[in-house]
Formats: structure tokens, sequence, C-alpha cells
């Protein structure tokens, strides 16, 4: 078995589908977006919208840890990372946002 830190966001890859919330055996995970219509469609094409994500969230007093999120996320969006949830002194301390969750130097 591999060891494993924490878990990591590639914004970017998120479509904010949702299933690696509905996944969640501890529901730890918070995902909110809104939607945007997609700009540039050649003429006569019909109107569509994509998710735009405006938060993505994993409460660490929460989280089991089990990687059902990575193993589910269909877009390889979430990633183990050997970097370490790190401990808060308050329950607020150990939600981290998207800024938290992003991988450092590129990688997960």
């Amino acid at each position: 078995m591999t060891s494993h830190g924490s878990i990591v966001l590639v914004e970017s890859n998120c479509t904010s589908c949702m299933i690696c919330a509905r996944e969640c055996p501890s529901w730890c995970i918070t995902i909110d977006s809104h939607t945007e219509p997609v700009a540039d469609l050649p003429p006569g094409a019909r109107d569509r919208t994509v998710n735009v994500l405006d938060r993505f969230a994993i409460d660490w007093s929460l989280c089991m840890y089990c990687g059902i999120c990575v193993e589910e996320c269909p877009f390889d969006a979430l990633h183990w990372s050997d970097r370490l949830a790190l401990p808060g002194g308050t329950l607020h301390e150990l939600v981290h946002e998207i800024e938290d969750l992003a991988p450092r130097s590129g990688r997960p």
C-alpha cells in the first residue's frame, strides 16, 4: 500500500460534476458553482452552458482519508499528495479551500 498525505485539487480539471461530494461517505467536500453561457458558438448552434467552480473545500476534521473521491473523479481533478494537511487550532482552520488544495510546484 502506498502512503499518502492529503488530497490536492487540480482546479482546471474540475467540472463541478459533484461526483466526489456525492460519493464521499463523510460528506467532507463542499462544492459551489454557477453556470455561464459558452461563448463563440458557431452560427446555428444551440445555446450551451458550462459549470464554473466557485468553491471547493475539504473539511479535514470530517475526512476519513478513504480516497473514494480520488478514485471516483472522472476528470482527474483530485490526487493524493505527500503534503500533509496542516493541523488547525480551530475547526474553521481545518477547512481547506481551493487555494489551500492547489498542487505546489505544478505537480500533485
